[in-house]
């Protein structure tokens, strides 16, 4: 029982600092471009291709 009485805690915690860490890259637009970066590569392809 008491070992409840410590990881309830730390597990309420880590999950706070889950959602905190989610909640900041919500907000620094980390989600924001999900497909750019896959198309960016084939356009970088289609360019070198090119020359």
């Amino acid at each position: 029982m008491t070992n409840l009485t410590y990881l309830i805690p730390v597990a309420l915690s880590l999950g706070a600092l889950g959602l905190g860490g989610f909640l900041w890259a919500l907000k620094s637009g980390q989600y924001e471009d999900l497909d750019g970066a896959a198309e960016r590569i084939l356009i970088d392809l289609e360019d070198k291709s090119e020359r």
